[in-house]
């Protein structure tokens, strides 16, 4: 069996446990300050706590930005270097960011196999479908059948991507509600639950009125997408917000049969989008 490498996209916000335990290689974006100053996203904790503590007080809100095709190829090539023959390359949504066309484009770039897919997800519910193909290489299979297998899996819905937005200043600052609704919202103190629906769009789908009605409100809408008692693995995601995440894996474990779970926090990129406070789940059905 060729020697697979995988390589997910910082937006993964995956723990970082199991980037040694998947054999994973990161691919940062980028953050881009309004003065200039450029900082890589990192899975690296220190760091991403120090980032929740700059972006809250910040005047302007930094942008993000992709890896180029140019940092993807010197990856593949440094990832061959490593001995390595093929390589699976798992992004986020297409509809959220250029990620895929920069990592497809330098696959053509390169002499080693390089599979490259769509995750239509975004933040932690990308690890899950990292981990299902280690899962999957472990029965066997072709890397080719493990993209096959892994692109019909998110066509059906195997993994859901759900959380709610504390901040409302932040859906400001970036367009996306109107900042009268922003004056409102936080008034209010309303929280605005968040999925990432089948095409891989970020949808709004509620809002709730403070941290307890806010998780319910998450907690009901994965029961209108995977029926109460199915068997899931979740993965609990947050911009520092972990107490909220452990309340919801309470509230989740009321309906479901929790196979397993992990957390992880949000990333530098995802939280400049969502702001801290920010609270959710990766979903996984399984079976």
């Amino acid at each position: 069996m060729p020697k697979m490498k995988i390589v997910l996209d910082s937006t993964c916000d995956i723990p970082r446990e199991w980037i040694k335990q998947l054999d994973i290689a990161i691919s940062p974006l980028h953050i881009v300050w309004p003065n200039g100053d450029q900082e890589d996203d990192t899975r690296d904790l220190e760091k991403i706590q120090d980032f929740y503590k700059r972006v809250s007080t910040a005047k302007e809100l930094p942008k993000s930005s992709q890896p180029s095709v140019g940092e993807f190829v010197s990856l593949y090539r440094e990832i061959q270097k490593d001995g390595y023959e093929q390589i699976l390359v798992i992004c986020i949504s297409t509809k959220l960011s250029g990620t895929y066309d920069s990592a497809l484009s330098a696959a053509k770039e390169v002499k080693i196999p390089v599979f490259v897919i769509d995750s239509k997800l975004a933040s932690a519910a990308v690890s899950l479908p990292a981990r299902r193909a280690r899962e999957l290489e472990k029965e066997g299979l072709s890397a080719q059948k493990i993209v096959e297998l892994l692109e019909q899996d998110i066509k059906n819905g195997r993994y859901k991507a759900i959380f709610y937005v504390s901040n409302f200043d932040f859906l400001v600052k970036g367009g996306r509600v109107s900042r009268m609704q922003g004056f409102f919202g936080s008034l209010l103190n309303v929280h605005v639950g968040l999925w990432i629906d089948p095409e891989g769009k970020l949808v709004p789908f509620e809002k709730a009125r403070g941290t307890k009605r806010a998780q319910e409100m998450l907690v009901n809408k994965a029961l209108s997408l995977v029926p109460k008692g199915s068997k899931v693995r979740l993965l609990m995601v947050d911009a520092d917000a972990r107490e909220s995440t452990r309340v919801l894996l309470e509230m989740l474990k009321q309906h479901y049969e929790v196979l397993d779970v992990g957390f992880t926090e949000m990333g530098k990129v995802i939280t400049t989008h969502v702001g801290p406070g920010t609270a959710g789940f990766g979903l996984e059905v399984v079976g």
